[in-house]
């Protein structure tokens, strides 16, 4: 596993904002290295490694964008209508043939523009009679044509290192003739729950517990993102038990993640694992919810310790471990979609920490109308199937009324 050096953050202190965690991250996480050639069916959500040129102008050749009829411009009267007989018959997949002045071809859309024609009549726009086209004035020259290189000219850069990988991107290399391409190796990210009240789904509940639900969740996340998800269980409320799983894990993962275990209670061991298996890098995030999140380095692995109730999981999973995979992941740095929603509510909240509140989104007047949740409870996994979108509000806003301009996160683009 490629591992960080313990030092590689050098900072001291305890509390951070949330662009703070996410700068340190970008200034001090190297991707993975490695390369491996995938074909075009296994490429998608992947990191391109390396930056892909054009082997080829595309389109290939000089064609006709529509059906219709090709001619010479310079063959048109300067006034009035022109009549061109036809002389040529072109179909796409058919090779280019020279036009003899004075005439036109009936051409199809992808066709090859025949030799010596630099303008196409739209079929729609055309009369046809007697063996010739007539072509009303006001044409352009050029019309109706796609010049060789058009789209993407041979040499120039179709995509950059770092993007992953989508599907426009892979049909745009099909087209450039490319069947296999150049990616980051996926991240292998471990996935602990921790707690002894925590029960695996399918199996009897014991006295005083509840089924997991963090670690499917976080799992799910992961499959948006271009790394592999490992499940590892759920770890028990014992000290030792949990530096051996969290330093054996670091030897064969490239990120783990956990959720509970990084607040102050007498059973929250995470914390405590992490410094004392390797380095703490910080711990907890001026965020609400979310607050006890740790980040800290074992045997050169990055760890992310999320917080326990589900809701501030997911919130820390999304501005803490997404940009983390993604900059190990070898993947340019893409910032949450978000759009601007009308509040339908009010709210108050203090000021130094950014907040983030479950909205359900209505059409609006201009803007979409945001509903909060009617609770706030961080463990209500309910809040988030019923609502579309965290409202993001930030430091310095203490309140929110009415009618008020709020920035929303919409689920749909992250789950």
């Amino acid at each position: 596993m490629a591992q960080l050096s313990d030092d590689c953050f050098a900072f001291g202190g305890k509390l951070l904002s949330v662009d703070e965690a996410q700068a340190l991250i970008a200034a001090r996480i190297p991707a993975i290295d490695g390369i491996e050639e995938v074909p075009l069916r296994a490429a998608l959500g992947r990191v391109l490694a390396e930056a892909l040129h054009a082997p080829g102008p595309l389109p290939p050749f000089f064609n006709s964008a529509v059906d219709g009829y090709a001619f010479r411009h310079a063959d048109l009267a300067p006034t009035g209508e022109t009549a061109l007989p036809l002389a040529l018959r072109l179909q796409a997949g058919q090779a280019a043939k020279a036009l003899p002045p004075g005439t036109a071809a009936r051409i199809f859309t992808g066709a090859p523009m025949p030799e010596g024609a630099d303008t196409v009549l739209m079929q729609e726009d055309a009369a046809e009679r007697d063996g010739a086209v007539r072509i009303p004035p006001g044409l352009k020259p050029g019309a109706n044509c796609r010049p060789a290189g058009e789209d993407v000219a041979q040499g120039a850069r179709a995509l950059p290192a770092g993007r992953r990988l989508t599907a426009p991107d892979l049909g745009l290399a099909a087209a450039l003739g490319l069947a296999r391409l150049s990616v980051r190796p996926l991240l292998r990210v471990g996935v602990f729950s921790t707690g002894d009240e925590l029960a695996e789904p399918g199996t009897p509940l014991g006295p005083a517990q509840t089924y997991d639900s963090n670690r499917f969740t976080l799992l799910a996340l992961l499959a948006h993102l271009p790394v592999e998800g490992c499940d590892l269980g759920i770890l028990p409320d014992e000290p030792a038990a949990t530096v051996a799983a969290l330093r054996k894990a670091a030897a064969t993962h490239d990120l783990l993640l956990t959720s509970g275990g990084v607040s102050t209670g007498e059973a929250d061991h995470v914390k405590a694992a992490i410094g004392e298996s390797g380095a703490l890098v910080f711990w907890r995030l001026a965020i609400k919810p979310g607050r006890p999140a740790a980040m800290g380095l074992i045997g050169g692995t990055p760890v992310i310790g999320l917080p326990g109730n589900p809701v501030a999981a997911v919130v820390t999973f999304l501005h803490l471990a997404r940009p983390l995979l993604l900059a190990r992941a070898g993947a340019r740095a893409e910032a949450l979609p978000r759009f601007h929603a009308r509040a339908e509510f009010s709210y108050r909240k203090k000021a130094g920490r950014r907040e983030y509140v479950r909205v359900a989104l209505t059409p609006g007047e201009g803007l979409p109308l945001a509903r909060k949740y009617p609770r706030e409870g961080a463990g209500l996994l309910s809040s988030l199937v019923e609502s579309d979108a965290f409202a993001e509000l930030p430091e310095e806003v203490t309140q929110v009324a009415p009618g008020d301009t709020l920035r929303v996160l919409p689920f749909s683009a992250v789950f």
